[in-house]
């Protein structure tokens, strides 16, 4: 299976560039093909809401040439993808936040009988890292990540909340026993 995870923190070594190490690291030992994508050092512009990307539905488009229209093919051209972010004021990085925002293009005609996608039925995962616990905190990422599944038309593969993050040397051994299971899981293993 080929894998895309999409890197939102602004830190290259901080808690969820560690968790998520791990969780690559897993699936490559069962035989996937993983590639990171590192999306603090890539540009990445805002949607600018223009509509232009729908002009040509069976096809990535945005009138915006970045970084973003070749993470977007990535995206459709992997099996599946994990969507990894620090938690920040109840939601994803802003990192996170622009590729997910720019991926409207791989959709039309939502809530309309002729929905499609063209990552229809590919698989999202959604891994987060925060100081705080679950309650009163992360539930709202995690409805926003769900609803983003069903405006794929794709298929949830896993979440995987790890709170009480302090410092990557800090994450215990727990912590990645969860993250390694949590890569089981999504692997389909």
């Amino acid at each position: 299976m080929k894998v895309l995870t999409l890197q939102g923190s602004p830190k290259k070594k901080g808690n969820t560039a560690t968790a998520l190490n791990w969780v690559e690291e897993e699936l490559r030992s069962l035989g996937h093909t993983v590639e990171q994508v590192y999306l603090n050092s890539r540009n990445i512009n805002g949607c600018l809401g223009c509509a232009k990307c729908k002009e040509k539905p069976g096809e990535v488009g945005c009138i915006q040439k970045d970084d973003a229209l070749e993470i977007l093919e990535k995206i459709v051209d992997a099996d599946l993808t994990i969507f990894a972010s620090p938690l920040y004021f109840w939601g994803v990085t802003s990192q996170l936040k622009a590729i997910i925002d720019r991926s409207w293009s791989l959709v039309t005609n939502y809530h309309t009988p002729e929905h499609s996608s063209l990552i229809e039925n590919k698989r999202q995962a959604l891994l987060l890292t925060g100081g705080g616990e679950f309650e009163n905190n992360a539930e709202p990422t995690f409805t926003a990540f769900d609803r983003l599944v069903k405006f794929y038309k794709g298929k949830k593969a896993g979440e995987l909340f790890l709170g009480s993050c302090k410092t990557p040397d800090t994450m215990d051994i727990k912590k990645k026993e969860l993250a390694i299971e949590f890569a089981k899981k999504i692997s389909g293993k």
